[in-house]
């Protein structure tokens, strides 16, 4: 391989380092404000070997990951892509308060390691995910 052509191959690096930073940035930014919404301390309880903080908070984690992918994908520009992932930031947000408000028990039951409805939270957070992927896909 010549210079030139790996040259031309590393071309789009700056863009690749540009979304890879966004993209973590976002990702801690949706951490940090989702474990100040829940009134459970996820990481301390997963520290205790809880599953049911661990499943809640992955789903969620996921659900905001794939939409965020696929805003890197379908976006136009950097802020495009910030943009659609603070839609989907809000949509998973929306997701644990409104599953929250039908079921009350929602952040005892999970602080205390019940498993079916951290269950029930991953799989909603990754539909709503997956749903708002395909909704950016325009």
């Amino acid at each position: 391989m010549d210079t030139v052509t790996v040259l031309e191959s590393l071309s789009g690096l700056t863009g690749f380092l540009l979304n890879l930073v966004a993209a973590v940035v976002l990702l801690v930014l949706f951490t940090a404000l989702y474990v100040r919404i829940t009134p459970y301390p996820e990481f301390a309880l997963i520290k205790e070997g809880k599953v049911a903080p661990a499943i809640s908070l992955s789903g969620a984690l996921l659900g905001f990951v794939i939409p965020l992918a696929s805003a890197i994908i379908s976006s136009v520009s950097l802020l495009d892509m910030v943009l659609w992932a603070l839609v989907a930031l809000v949509v998973q947000i929306l997701v644990y308060l409104l599953l929250k408000t039908f079921l009350h028990e929602l952040p005892s039951d999970i602080a205390t390691d019940r498993i079916a409805p951290a269950l029930l939270l991953a799989t909603l957070s990754l539909a709503a995910g997956i749903l708002s992927a395909a909704c950016m896909a325009y």
